[in-house]
């Protein structure tokens, strides 16, 4: 009876509710206490879980915000630290001029190939103020590098994105050769200066003619065209609407070429093969070929710069140009010594120019002389000053001078006209290449900046050039008759160009490093400002700079001309 009136008494017991709140001191874990103990912890873990995704959230953006202003600033010419940081960090890790340069054209080319390489933001040039017209296009502007910083035109399209109009590349031999023995760059970072003697290192014609061919085939794909010989020959002939060299509106590209060291300048005929053949291979993809004759670093190499040498080796070189399959034939340019500045040398390579029907000359190269004297009260180091005396080309901010005056000659030289009446036959053999017979003189960069220059003072063909305070460079007259190859000049009158003649285009390098400079080669007659030593230490902003500087400049001129 116990049990049964036990289980009656239990089901009668009234239900409590687990939820009924009891004393503190009699609770006991109930299943309403773990569910509120849950959900707690849940709302807990939610909060926390909000909390990290809004830092993350945050962290995330400011992460994001801060790589793509990075992103913008590391690719951006004008950051300086292309030139304060990474220059330096080059020429630390490599004391090794040449080693170092090898180690920049790696860097951009893989840059580029990720889309990280530095290049100009924006589109000033196209306000036009510094346009100039060279061989029919309208270039960008005035300004471009110059052959020695892309031997083997690995990295011509991020050079252009730089910002030049001009890109050389070269010098390309017809057969690889290795050059100079090393070491052969030498620094002198007091003077912004170098000393190199590569001996035109170079991997060959048909090795960068295969390099130049791709790019182009590449550039034909991405234009819709195919990537096959038929693309590749449509580009060329100008369908892609771009120069087929640059593959750039208002850009060209010089591909510059020279003999084999084995080759001996005496024997004439084997050195026109040489460039000759060298053309064959890569004359196609060039806007412009420039024929190098005035390295001081491969023996015999200036002697070409005789009248006579000169003239059959230019010669051949329009015939080679004159056979290459293309609608418009690339432009001719020969690049002179800056160490040949007689009267007579100068006279003497501008007869070779029109007698043999090229287009222009490219004005200076590295120098066998030394800078003398250096600026009053100034140290040379001692270890610079033992580079000094190593053999090679000298290039830096010290030929300055120099160049303005070797471009007055040149421009004075060629604007007499040719010497002879073959020269005038060139000019119709210059025509079949492809080129516009109704040029005229490249458009004066200063009246366009400025707008305050008279036609009268426009149409003068030298200025008075400002330049910066510089050491100028020895000109020693008795070593330069020793060295300087004796030329021979025909005796015929001097006669004017023909009506239809086109204008010889110059372009400038040597010593020029800022936008005065380039601004006092172009008033003295030349159409373009190039750059090589500058840009060794002033890194990928040196064409924008030496731009902005042109502009800041013409500004400055301009209100001093209204007040």
């Amino acid at each position: 009876m116990t049990s049964a009136a036990h289980v009656r008494a239990l089901r009668v017991r009234p239900s409590i509710s687990p939820c009924r709140p009891w004393p503190r001191a009699f609770r006991l874990p109930t299943r309403c206490a773990s569910t509120e103990v849950k959900v707690a912890t849940e709302n807990a873990a939610n909060i926390r879980s909000a909390g990290t995704r809004t830092k993350n959230l945050i962290y995330g953006s400011l992460l994001t915000l801060g790589l793509s202003f990075g992103y913008l600033y590391v690719t951006d010419t004008r950051a300086s630290i292309h030139e304060w940081l990474i220059v330096p960090a080059l020429r630390h890790i490599y004391p090794d001029g040449e080693d170092a340069h090898h180690a920049g054209t790696r860097m951009l080319k893989a840059l580029h190939s990720f889309g990280m390489n530095p290049r100009e933001r924006g589109n000033d040039d196209a306000a036009g103020d510094l346009a100039v017209d060279v061989f029919g296009h309208t270039l960008a502007n005035p300004i471009g590098t110059s052959a020695g910083i892309d031997k083997g035109a690995e990295v011509p399209t991020p050079l252009f994105e730089l910002g030049p109009a001009i890109v050389e590349v070269g010098a390309i031999t017809l057969l690889p050769q290795e050059g100079n023995p090393k070491p052969r760059v030498f620094r002198i970072p007091s003077q912004n200066a170098l000393i190199n003697r590569y001996g035109f290192n170079s991997e060959g014609a048909e090795l960068v003619a295969t390099r130049l061919r791709q790019r182009v085939r590449q550039f034909a794909y991405h234009a819709g065209l195919g990537m096959d010989e038929h693309a590749e020959q449509e580009v060329l002939n100008g369908k892609a609407g771009v120069p087929p060299g640059s593959l750039k509106s208002g850009r060209l590209l010089a591909v510059q070429v020279a003999k084999n060291k084995s080759t001996s300048e005496n024997d004439i005929d084997a050195v026109v093969r040489d460039y000759a053949t060298a053309v064959g291979h890569v004359g196609k993809y060039a806007d412009i070929l420039v024929v190098n004759v005035s390295s001081p670093n491969t023996p015999g190499l200036r002697t070409l710069q005789n009248v006579e040498p000169l003239t059959r080796l230019l010669s051949g070189v329009v015939q080679a140009v004159n056979k290459i399959d293309r609608k418009t034939k690339p432009a001719i340019m020969v690049k002179v010594s800056p160490d040949e500045d007689s009267e007579e040398q100068v006279a003497g390579i501008c007869e070779a120019v029109w007698d043999s029907g090229v287009d222009g000359v490219i004005v200076g190269n590295t120098t066998k002389k030394r800078p003398d004297p250096l600026p009053k009260g100034y140290l040379l180091p001692a270890s610079e000053a033992k580079l000094l005396l190593e053999q090679g080309g000298y290039s830096g901010p010290q030929l300055f001078e120099r160049t303005v005056a070797l471009v007055s000659k040149y421009r004075k030289a060629l604007d007499e006209g040719p010497r002879s009446i073959s020269s005038s036959q060139s000019s119709d053999q210059n025509r079949v290449a492809g080129h516009s017979t109704d040029e005229q003189p490249s458009t004066n960069i200063l009246e366009k900046l400025e707008h305050s220059v008279s036609p009268t003072e426009s149409s003068k063909t030298t200025r008075t050039a400002e330049v910066d305070a510089s050491p100028s460079a020895s000109t020693n007259v008795d070593d330069l008759e020793q060295s300087a190859p004796k030329v021979t000049l025909h005796a015929t009158p001097v006669t004017a160009p023909a009506p239809n003649a086109p204008r010889k285009v110059i372009f400038a390098t040597g010593g020029i490093t800022n936008g005065r400079q380039a601004r006092a080669v172009l008033d003295a007659g030349a159409s373009v400002a190039q750059v090589y030593t500058a840009m060794i230490y002033s890194g990928a902003g040196t064409i924008s700079r030496i731009k902005q500087e042109m502009r800041d400049d013409a500004r400055r001129q301009t209100t001093v001309t209204k007040q």
